[in-house]
């Protein structure tokens, strides 16, 4: 049988960074966000283990890409990012744009939320998310 690790004990993780574009905007900001624009989006993906499997990895990197970095290039990349309320979703639908809508804003941190969800129904290990919106401003999911 064995032992868990006590709390804090040490533990081994990977990141691998998944790079994408996207346009949003957020409803009811006062300020620049309330405006369509885009990103040049950076995300990364935290796994961790107490222990390595029997090749000596928390798990391999092609696996990341497989699960998360695929749906993420598939559902959100050159994708625009919309609150499910977004009045301009079903006029830009109706242009033929690419449009993904989200229960809430598409910020930062729910954009991060999404993508460590999508990592946990995939069975992946994920401590967290980190989605960089620009080179200035990362959100994480969850929290430290």
């Amino acid at each position: 049988m064995t032992k868990k690790p006590a709390r804090g004990a040490a533990a081994h993780s990977i990141t691998r960074v998944i790079h994408f574009c996207y346009g949003h905007r957020i409803l009811g900001h006062r300020g620049k966000c309330r405006h369509l624009h885009g990103h040049n989006g950076v995300i990364e993906v935290t796994l961790r283990r107490p222990k390595l499997d029997r090749l000596g990895m928390v798990m391999d990197f092609e696996r990341i890409k497989t699960l998360v970095e695929k749906w993420v290039r598939t559902t959100l990349d050159h994708k625009m990012l919309l609150h499910c309320r977004d009045p301009l979703a079903p006029v830009l639908r109706a242009e033929g744009e690419p449009v993904v809508t989200l229960r809430g804003n598409p910020t930062a941190e729910n954009i991060a939320r999404l993508v460590y969800a999508r990592a946990r129904a995939s069975k992946l290990p994920v401590l967290c998310v980190r989605l960089w919106e620009s080179r200035d401003s990362v959100a994480q999911y969850p929290g430290a």
